[in-house]
């Protein structure tokens, strides 16, 4: 030992000690999965929940340098049947400041990191939308915009086939017409005429209910710079393909645009096989319709006036098809096999078509009529129950007050979602976990910000919150269910295109599709093993495409929740 003098020595002791402890501290703070968080963040003025599967009746928060900043007590226990276990709720909703922070429990067990921000949801508000650049049919998609994921176009889509289900007189089977454009439907590369109406609409819903959001955001796509909101440049390139999709000599619509069969995991330009347009149905002509006439409407506030009437036009020849054509139901030919969309009840897609176009033209009684004739209670809206997106549009047009007892039957059903959350230890309104549950959750929290916009009661925006809380890791299953946002989030997502484009990172902004227990069998059940409860039965690996599948109208209702969260928390 060096010859130091007393006080000399004194210090560099205390300091050995400090850094001793400090380090020790460091080390038995460890992640537990067992805390579970929104693990992207809370808006500064939100309400804050973690829930807990550790027996501590006592939580910290603590900021970046281990300094606790607040502390707090943890609720009951409660058990929830349909993920198999119990958890406390960790209420820090008091705790205000902006900063990175941790929660931890027992002075040892601590959450992944989270921030508190204002705008905390402003670049995952970007990704989820520019999801759909991403998910482009027929385009390069161009490191310029895309970064590092990119790659060369494929499906064009100027040489499709009728097949012979879609074939008449006017196109016979093997009649070759063009239908490029629109977006990739999921982790295939179909493109599906029904699942594309329910999407497109909620972002049309979005552009127009959270449009001072929607104004200043720019997601650096190509569009990005015009007069256009770019999520409206987005929509359109949608629209525009449904548009080729409608047959011009009778005015119905095509189902799906695919190849016969599912294609391998490759890259869309390495893809060859020919694609077919196949068989007109009712369900089709009437989602066409409504999406048409909303749009059509939509379109006209930006200048596009010649547009806007071809779209109207085309909503009008759809209705009249479908009034010709009440019960074409879908039906998969025996030589395809990609994904059906069949829909056995139409009552839904007969409301939603009638109500957009009673909106474009008030004074035609028999749009009110069929509105009369086939109300149904509003419900969670999903690809085949549209109904409810009818109410929406007459909720938030100036046709609104003619309808109160439809707004009572609207805030009925949202009131029900809040009185689901209130009893649920998971403090979310989800209680059936279908296929694309994810979307579900997101459904719900969009119809609680509609609610929010209608009433201005902000219990329904905390309970939206609860729902964004769920989708972003405080679930059952530990998973930020967001590519590329969460230190666990999901990675392997079924799609076709992160599969072939040669990076490791998923793209990020794509909602997983979210547990339930509707395939079991998708993975090899001795190598993939899933929780037999429905609420944590999910599995990050490529083949589950029943948990882990993306598409385009799973991640529509994300949009408008994180888009309308942002908004109402920065505002």
């Amino acid at each position: 030992m060096p010859n130091l003098k007393p006080v000399t020595y004194l210090l560099i002791l205390l300091l050995f000690v400090q850094y001793a402890c400090s380090d020790s501290t460091i080390e038995k703070q460890k992640i537990s999965e067992d805390i579970l968080i929104n693990q992207i963040g809370y808006p500064t003025a939100a309400q804050k929940l973690a829930l807990l599967r550790i027996d501590a009746d006592d939580f910290a928060i603590k900021n970046s340098e281990q300094e606790t900043v607040f502390t707090g007590k943890t609720g009951a226990w409660k058990y929830w049947k349909l993920s198999g276990d119990s958890v406390r709720v960790a209420d820090f909703s008091e705790f205000k400041a902006p900063g990175e922070y941790t929660i931890c429990v027992n002075d040892s067990l601590c959450s992944y990191p989270f921030k508190i921000e204002n705008d905390v949801y402003n670049n995952l508000a970007d990704a989820v939308l520019k999801s759909y650049y991403y998910a482009r049919c027929g385009v390069d998609i161009d490191s310029t915009y895309g970064g590092k994921w990119h790659w060369k176009a494929g499906h064009p889509d100027t040489h499709v086939m009728i097949h012979a289900s879609a074939a008449d007189n006017n196109r016979p089977e093997g009649t070759i017409i063009s239908s490029p454009g629109g977006w990739y439907d999921a982790g295939d590369y179909g493109k599906y005429v029904v699942n594309s109406g329910i999407s497109t609409y909620t972002l049309l819903l979005s552009c127009e209910l959270n449009k001072k959001f929607h104004q200043t955001q720019n997601l650096n796509i190509p569009e990005s710079g015009n007069e256009l909101p770019d999520i409206l440049d987005e929509a359109l390139v949608n629209l525009k393909w449904m548009m080729t999709m409608q047959d011009p000599n009778d005015g119905g619509v095509y189902h799906k645009l695919t190849t016969k069969n599912f294609t391998g995991f490759v890259a869309p330009s390495e893809t060859t096989e020919q694609r077919y347009v196949v068989q007109k149905s009712t369900a089709t002509a009437l989602d066409f319709t409504a999406t048409m006439a909303h749009a059509s409407r939509l379109v006209a506030k930006y200048g596009m006036d010649e547009l806007s009437t071809e779209m109207k036009q085309g909503a009008e020849k759809a209705w009249i098809w479908a009034l010709r054509n009440p019960d074409v139901l879908y039906k998969q030919p025996a030589d395809v096999s990609t994904g059906a969309y069949g829909d056995r009840s139409l009552t839904d897609e007969w409301y939603w078509a009638a109500a957009e176009l009673y909106l474009n033209d008030t004074h035609n009684r028999s749009y009110l009529d069929a509105m009369l004739d086939h109300w149904q209670e509003p419900e969670t809206p999903t690809w085949n129950s549209v109904n409810t997106l009818g109410v929406i549009s007459l909720l938030t047009s100036d046709e609104c007050e003619k309808f109160p007892d439809v707004e009572a039957g609207f805030l009925a059903h949202v009131d029900q979602l809040l009185a689901k959350e209130k009893q649920a230890p998971y403090v979310v309104s989800i209680d059936k976990f279908a296929w694309g549950s994810n979307s579900d959750v997101a459904n719900d929290g969009m119809l609680k910000l509609i609610a929010w916009q209608l009433t201005r009661d902000e219990k329904y925006v905390a309970s939206a919150q609860n729902d964004l809380d769920y989708i972003l890791g405080r679930n059952a299953t530990g998973f930020s269910f967001v590519t590329g946002f969460g230190p666990k989030s999901t990675r392997n997502p079924h799609n076709r295109i992160m599969s072939s484009d040669g990076v490791d990172d998923p793209v990020p902004g794509f909602l997983a599709g979210g547990p339930n227990l509707a395939v079991l069998t998708d993975c090899n059940p001795k190598e993939v093993k899933r929780s037999p409860y429905p609420a944590a039965s999910y599995v990050d690996v490529e083949c589950s495409y029943s948990t882990n599948e993306t598409a385009i109208n799973w991640n529509a209702p994300l949009v408008f929740l994180v888009s309308g969260l942002d908004y109402f928390y920065v505002k």
